[in-house]
Order: C-alpha cells, then structure tokens, then sequence
C-alpha cells in the first residue's frame, strides 16, 4: 500500500459530482477546437495544401454562440461615449474639446453626468439589487412597452439574464425532486444549471411543424407525467423569441402558457432577451400576457408569479462582455422576494458599468435629441444586416439535400433540421460520436465553421438538428456551408 501523499486535495472523483455532470453544449468540444484552429491561425499557418500541418480555411466563423461584437458588430456610438466618460470623469474638465474634436453631443455629457450622480463612481459597489435611479428607468421602459405600470422596487439588475436565471433557479430549486418545465430544444443554460442545482428538468417538446410554437397539450402531459413520477414541478420555462429556435410566440400562445401556470400554480419565467430581435411578427412580453388576463377576468390570475428577464448581451447592443441585464418579479410573495434580494446580496451586486449599459439600453437617444440620428442609423443598420444574413442563411439551407429549415422570425439562430445518409451515421457510431455531432466537426475541420449540434440543445428522438448564428459578417461564409454539405453528402451517400 502506498504511503504517499498525495499531491493535490482535489481530483475529479472527488468534487461537486453535479458540476461534472453539467453540461454546455455552447461552449463544448467544438468551441475548444475551433479556438485552437483560431490559434494556429494567428501564428501564420495558412493554407497550403497538401501540407497536413495547414488548415483548409484562412478564417474561423464562430457561428456558435451569440456574441456580436466578437462576430465585428460595431458597439452603438452613444453607448461607448457615455461608458468613456463614466470610466475617466476628467474627460468632463474639457468638455469643449469633447464635443468639438471628439464628435461628442451635448445629451452624451448630459447623460454621463446624470449616471455619474447615481452611482458616483464606476468602481463602487452598487446597492445589490441594483442603482435605484437605473431601475427606475427600466420601470418606465417596462410601462412604455406594455402599458401597464412597472414597481422598480420589484426589479433586480443582474450580471447578465444568465446570473438571474441563476439566482432564480437557487431560490426555486430546494430539494432534489424539484422540477423545471424547460422547452426542447432549449438554451443548455436551463439543463446545467438544473444539473448543478442536482434539481429535475422536466422537458417539453416545441412544436418544429407549427415554426416552433408552444403545444400546450405537450405542456400539460409532460406536467403530468413529471408529477406521476414524483418530482415536484414548481416552474416553467419559456423563452421567446426562441433560443436556438429563433421562434417568435404569437400573443395567444402566451396567454395559454399564462393560463396553464395559474391552473397548475407554477412560477414563469420568461427569457425575454431577443425581444428587440423580432422580423416576423410582433413581441408580446409575458408581463402583458398577465396583466392583460388579469384586466379581463379580475382575481383569476392574481397570484400567477412572474419573473421576465432581459439582457445587453443581445438586440442591437451586443454588449456581452460587459454583463448587464435585469429580471422583474411580479406576483411574488413579499417574503419570497426578500430572500432573492439577500441571495443577490452575496455576490454584492451587478457590476455597475453594466447596469450603466442596461439604462442606456432601455432609455436610449430619443427623437430629437442630438444623438438620435446616428443612433438610429446605426441601430438600423444592425438590425437590416441581421435580417438579411438570416435570409441568405435561411435560403440556403433550403436549397440544400435533407435539410429543412424554418423562416426565422426573430432572435439570432436558425435550427434547421437534417437528414445524413446511413452511412454517415454508421461512421458516427464508429467514432463513437451523435450523428449531428459528427456533421458538425466534419464541417468545423473543413470550414472552419463553428455551429453547434442539435443534441447540445436536446431534440426529439431520431431527429437531428444544428444551431448556428446569423451574426458573422457578409454572406460569403454561407457559401463554404453549401459547398461542405454537398461534398459531404456525396461521400457519404449510399
């Protein structure tokens, strides 16, 4: 027997066993691997065939998760003007200089003086649950958008929607039987943090023929046959519009998820991060969804608890890096709220830059103020480009053998179904790999594609998916997609 000591205190045997279970297909094998071609890249080596050390492609596309500005999505001029001055006050000594040489605008100093009085410095704590006065302007984006009033004392800001998910999924999860009515596919965000939570999800099935619609009848058995099974369902999860499904939910789809939460006495959360990212349609919050319920049939609908979130990271700002989001509770227990408030206050807070970007992003140039035109012209131009890449995207994948697709109506993804020939899954099973899996790193080593495989995002059974972005620039990368897939069609075919 050895008497050794051993050199480490931690292996992976003997760590958190629901951390290592977790899983996050975004960030999986496929980003690894794209990253390390990003790197043999950057170092010079181009491509050369046949020379087995070179890379077929000369760029990666990292068409795997949505990161705009890593994608080169310019960051909106108002933003970063405010953000310079909020980081270096003294640019206010020369304020002359600013607007003169530097292009600034008298509402980009009126602005960062206005954030400087309510947080006094970037560098500081905040209050946890966020700086009142930013909370207070969320609360009027929130009115202006639905119409109906908005309590900032019932906003949190947070450090992404990811961080508010967290925290609401904490408070929810307490003990293992705890389920999570979470859609599929779905963000792996849900999943993991299920995982690690060692909670339940409780998964139910998108409706892929109806453009990704809710089926609330798949709701309602998936419900039922958690219960049958033992686990105690205490929410759901809906995001619209859809991640990775780019689905945008019709208001009457809403209201049934509203109705079904009020009959089985289930808490909704609402991912609500793509809700400037609509082309089809139009954005119905679920905080419209219930109040407008509430309106028409009084004292029905007055206990449904309801936490929407939102995010910098996605929309036309792009703001990832800096983490700043918010989630508003409605309906909750005044008790249940205090415990999310001290569960936010051990991290402390938001950090406050981003809280700074969430203001700007809910209270933005306005119709007359000096900033509003090129605001508007470069809010626009994201949006048209977004619009048009996920048409060019959108087009090719319907041209293309075995695959299906549907039109996107929003967020930043598309979904698309695909059908490999036999012998492509044979191959897969021999590398011991999924089908969708297998596609993808055939199309990363020859591309330098990034996309993600459906099954990270869960699917129905024999059927197989990827995800990709529409955020890369041009449309010049979708050519090296149709070009790979034929090729790989061919070598596969039966």
């Amino acid at each position: 027997m050895s008497t050794s000591t051993p050199l480490r205190a931690l292996n992976v045997d003997n760590i958190n066993q629901h951390v290592r279970s977790a899983q996050y297909a975004v960030r999986g094998e496929l980003a690894t691997r794209a990253e390390s071609y990003r790197a043999q890249l950057q170092k010079g080596r181009l491509p050369t065939p046949p020379d087995e050390g070179h890379l077929p492609f000369d760029a990666v596309i990292s068409a795997n998760i949505g990161n705009p500005q890593e994608l080169d999505q310019k960051p909106i001029t108002f933003f970063r003007q405010v953000l310079s001055i909020l980081e270096y006050p003294s640019l206010l000594d020369n304020e002359g200089v600013l607007k003169s040489e530097l292009g600034y605008k008298q509402d980009v100093i009126d602005r960062a003086k206005w954030l400087l009085k309510q947080v006094k410095s970037v560098g500081a704590y905040s209050q946890s649950q966020g700086v009142p006065g930013i909370r207070d302007s969320v609360a009027r984006f929130i009115e202006s958008r639905d119409g109906y009033s908005s309590d900032p004392g019932s906003i949190f800001l947070s450090a992404g929607a990811s961080s508010g998910v967290n925290t609401l999924m904490n408070v929810i999860c307490s003990k293992p039987e705890t389920g999570i009515l979470v859609p599929i596919p779905q963000y792996p965000l849900y999943t993991a943090t299920l995982s690690v939570l060692n909670a339940r999800c409780v998964p139910y099935y998108l409706d892929e023929a109806s453009a990704w619609g809710t089926n609330i009848q798949a709701i309602k058995d998936a419900c039922e046959k958690a219960k049958a099974e033992g686990t105690d369902v205490r929410a759901i999860v809906v995001i619209n519009p859809g991640n990775p499904t780019g689905a945008c939910l019709p208001a009457k789809d809403i209201r049934s998820v509203l109705e079904f939460a009020a009959e089985q006495t289930l808490v909704v959360l609402g991912d609500e991060v793509y809700q400037s990212n609509v082309f089809i349609g139009e954005f119905t919050s679920f905080k419209k969804g219930l109040r407008d319920l509430q309106k028409e049939q009084p004292g029905k609908f007055d206990t449904v608890e309801l936490a929407s979130l939102n995010s910098i990271s996605k929309g036309m700002v792009g703001e990832c890096g800096h983490r700043g989001g918010y989630f508003e509770l409605v309906g909750f227990d005044e008790d249940v709220v205090a415990q999310i408030r001290k569960f936010v206050s051990i991290m402390l807070c938001a950090p406050v830059v981003g809280q700074c970007l969430v203001e700007m992003q809910v209270n933005p140039p306005k119709k007359g103020d000096p900033s509003y035109p090129l605001y508007k012209q470069e809010y626009d131009g994201i949006k048209q480009g977004l619009q048009h890449r996920a048409t060019a995207l959108y087009h090719a994948f319907k041209q293309m053998e075995g695959v299906e697709c549907q039109e996107p109506q929003g967020s930043m993804y598309l979904f698309p179904t695909i059908h490999l020939p036999p012998r492509a899954i044979a191959q897969a099973e021999k590398e011991n790999r999924k089908p969708d899996e297998f596609y993808c790193l055939r199309l990363l080593d020859a591309t330098g594609i990034c996309v993600v495989p459906g099954s990270g995002f869960g699917q129905k059974e024999g059927t197989l998916h990827l995800r990709t972005t529409f955020l890369a620039p041009g449309t010049e990368w979708v050519g090296r997609i149709t070009e790979f897939h034929k090729k790989f069609m061919d070598e596969f075919r039966s």
